[in-house]
């Protein structure tokens, strides 16, 4: 399995779909809290699995257990609480929710897999933070930002 990383603010519609062709991504996992927001653009959630799968051949699945809460993510947003902050609840929900437990077994049958979150830039996203858990002390999975 490999796992990759992506947000689609600051791409186009064809900068993203090309890299998720170009890295063979044959599902996506939309790690987003909201994904009908109107910032989301081509990346909403009823538009976004068509264009996977019409362009890329690539299956879609919304993936609400390794989203921050709603709470988290003003927090965050609003200024209340600093990255470190965040990173550290963040780490605890998804601990909680023993949401990692099975995700090999669970999506085992697909080779390249990808998160999908806003963010340009994967330094300051949970999609980062959850593709370190998904990795860690499992030899063998590795993930890269696209």
């Amino acid at each position: 399995m490999n796992l990759y990383t992506i947000g689609f603010t600051q791409k186009t519609a064809e900068k993203f779909f090309e890299l998720i062709k170009k890295n063979k991504i044959d599902l996506l996992l939309d790690i987003r809290l909201n994904n009908s927001s109107q910032l989301a653009g081509f990346a909403k959630g009823n538009d976004i699995p068509y264009f996977l799968r019409e362009i890329c051949q690539c299956k879609y699945e919304h993936c609400l257990e390794f989203a921050p809460t709603k709470e988290l993510l003003d927090g965050y947003k609003d200024k209340k609480i600093t990255w470190d902050e965040y990173e550290q609840q963040y780490y605890l929900i998804i601990s909680e929710r023993k949401s990692l437990q099975n995700f090999v077994e669970r999506f085992e049958k697909y080779k390249n897999i990808c998160l999908l979150c806003s963010e340009p830039k994967a330094d300051m996203c949970h999609r980062r933070l959850l593709a370190e858990m998904i990795t860690k002390d499992r030899s063998g999975i590795i993930y890269k930002h696209i």
